[in-house]
């Protein structure tokens, strides 16, 4: 099936009876349009042989209910139809976050902008294809009744609307691949130019530290072009479908509108029924620049699911097993993965009850190969990865990921007072989250009182704070991150680098806080770093060295190999 196509389905299905109600509205809207000029061709006729005045009054009562109704239908069917578009997209960009959010392999090697671009603009584009179901289907109606009232004038003139509309319609439908391709290229290029600009926006500072900014701009500029070129050719694509459909109507109309006036003159047909003749051949423009329209829409919508698709085809395929028990050790045996530039491993590790270990590096790369390990985000290469026996791809990704807390580097605090930002989506009670605060060395931050731990530090943490905490230091957002995160009290914990924006005492404070805090039967903690300090608060470290080979001890007899002396100590 191609790409898109299967969403495209999901989306009629989730939305069925609205988009039905709408299409029939629009449809008595187009049928109601169609019968205009045949309304006025009546009036008029009826006129001419019955030249009273209340048959006049009747015809013109006639043409004003047609008006009426013709209204009314349009109003409501394209408000259900906009509605419905609306409801789609919002729901489209909720479960497309939420599996962005849940399912790693989710987001293959996309930047954050690019993502957003395809949660709004993308989300937006594929529910409108209920607007083009509506407008194919009423506007094929309209044409429809228009010619079988054109058969009713004159069947010669009707037969050869007949013959022209589907050449018409056909032409307009070989435009879709074409038009689909230009708007693929210009939606991919235009979430890549808004990535690689989130991006730059994000690390401007460090770009100003080592001089990088005229690089990221020519970087960006170079983006931009493609973006901007590929906007270009979809324009110029629309453009033809729009100039085809013109064509094609003026063509319809002077054909047809020439038809009648002949078939007048030599007395075929009547006034009333050249009236409706030339009325009817303006109106047929409609539908057909509808259906112009559409195809268009149809291909911007099917460009857009299939980069939707994209998010959600990823979380189809859910694992059947359950997470394990909560106080199950996490065993990698033999496991390896790749960095990109090598293989990490084969390491055999059993995280046991209550442990707290290290991982470290010579690249950087390696202790993140090594985390997605035990986080459940990278799948080994060689060996395996069991939580309670079970091999840890097999289990329920929902449960894991409750169960697994991987913490990034990247700190993101959300809510607009402290405890929003340290709300954990868990119920964590008070006195669990007053104690992770006081790990996490955070007293210049929060006022934690003097209490014990069942205190009600509620009313303490209503202080507000900026968008992201961007009134508070890079180390305080960091602890605050941290707290959050040891509150959460998953079985498995994984950090990265978690304070590295800290000066020592307190990272040293901290680092005894978390191995304290965490030495539960039920807790297991690993922390990616190449801090010495954290490094020696754990219970064993995995050292990665330059080749791929994994070596586990302790902090103190590592420390006596160079190349691990020189990846921590400084």
């Amino acid at each position: 099936m191609p790409p898109g196509r299967s969403l495209l389905r999901q989306i009629f299905r989730r939305r069925a009876r609205p988009a039905a109600v709408g299409c029939a509205a629009a449809t008595v809207h187009q049928v109601c349009e169609a019968l205009v000029p045949l309304a006025i061709g009546l009036a008029v006729d009826r006129a001419v042989d019955q030249p009273f005045l209340s048959a006049v009054v009747v015809a013109v009562v006639g043409v004003l209910l047609l008006f009426a109704v013709l209204a009314g239908s349009a109003a409501y069917g394209y408000w259900l139809l906009d509605v419905t578009c609306l409801r789609e997209a919002h729901h489209l960009r909720v479960t497309s976050a939420e599996t962005l959010m849940r399912v790693d392999d989710a987001r293959p090697g996309r930047a954050t902008g690019e993502w957003m671009a395809v949660l709004t603009s993308d989300a937006r584009a594929a529910s409108e294809v209920i607007r083009v179901v509506g407008l194919v289907v009423s506007a094929s109606v309209g044409l429809l009744v228009s010619a079988v009232v054109l058969l009713g004038i004159d069947v010669l003139l009707g037969v050869g609307v007949l013959v022209v509309l589907p050449f018409l319609v056909v032409g307009m439908d070989r435009l879709g691949p074409w038009i689909e391709r230009r708007s693929h290229a210009r939606q991919q290029t235009g979430g890549l130019a808004a990535g690689a600009a989130a991006e730059f926006v994000a690390g401007m500072r460090p770009l100003r530290g080592f001089g990088g900014v005229p690089e990221a701009v020519r970087r960006y500029r170079g983006v931009s072009r493609q973006s901007l070129d590929a906007s270009v050719g979809a324009a110029s694509a629309g453009s033809v479908a729009t100039a085809a459909g013109l064509l094609a109507t003026g063509v319809l109309l002077v054909g047809t509108a020439a038809a009648g006036a002949a078939m007048a003159v030599n007395g075929r047909i009547s006034i009333g029924e050249l009236i409706t003749v030339v009325a009817m051949a303006s109106f047929l423009a409609d539908p057909v620049r509808n259906i112009a329209a559409a195809v268009q829409q149809a291909a911007v919508s099917r460009a857009s699911a299939a980069r939707i698709e994209g998010i959600g085809g990823a979380s189809g395929a859910g694992p059947a097993s359950d997470a394990a028990p909560a106080d199950a050790d996490l065993v990698l045996i033999g496991a390896g993965a790749g960095t990109g530039s090598g293989t990490v491993g084969p390491i055999d590790l059993t995280v046991g009850a209550g442990e707290m270990v290290g991982v470290t590096a010579v690249d950087p790369r390696q202790s993140d190969a090594v985390a997605g390990l035990l986080d459940g985000s990278v799948t080994p290469v060689a060996g395996a990865v069991r939580w309670g026996g079970t091999e840890l791809a097999d289990l329920d990704r929902a449960a894991v990921r409750s169960r697994i807390l991987a913490e990034p580097h990247a700190v993101h605090l959300l809510g607009g007072t402290l405890t929003e930002v340290l709300d954990t989506g868990r119920g964590t009670d008070p006195g669990t989250l007053a104690a992770a605060l006081r790990a996490a060395q955070t007293a210049d931050v929060v006022a934690l009182p003097g209490a014990g731990a069942g205190a009600d530090v509620g009313r303490l943490l209503d202080d507000a704070v900026q968008d992201h905490g961007t009134d508070l230091s890079g180390g305080q957002r960091q602890r605050v991150a941290l707290a959050r995160a040891l509150a959460a009290e998953p079985p498995v914990l994984v950090l990265r680098d978690p304070l590295s924006a800290v000066d020592a005492v307190t990272e040293d404070a901290a680092a005894q806080g978390i191995r304290t805090l965490r030495a539960h039967p039920w807790f297991r903690t690993v922390v990616v770093t190449s801090s010495p300090l954290v490094l020696a608060r754990c219970d064993r470290v995995v050292f990665v060295a330059a080749d791929g080979a994994a070596t586990v001890g302790t902090h103190a007899d590592l420390r006596d190999r160079p190349d691990y002396a020189a990846a921590v100590l400084r």
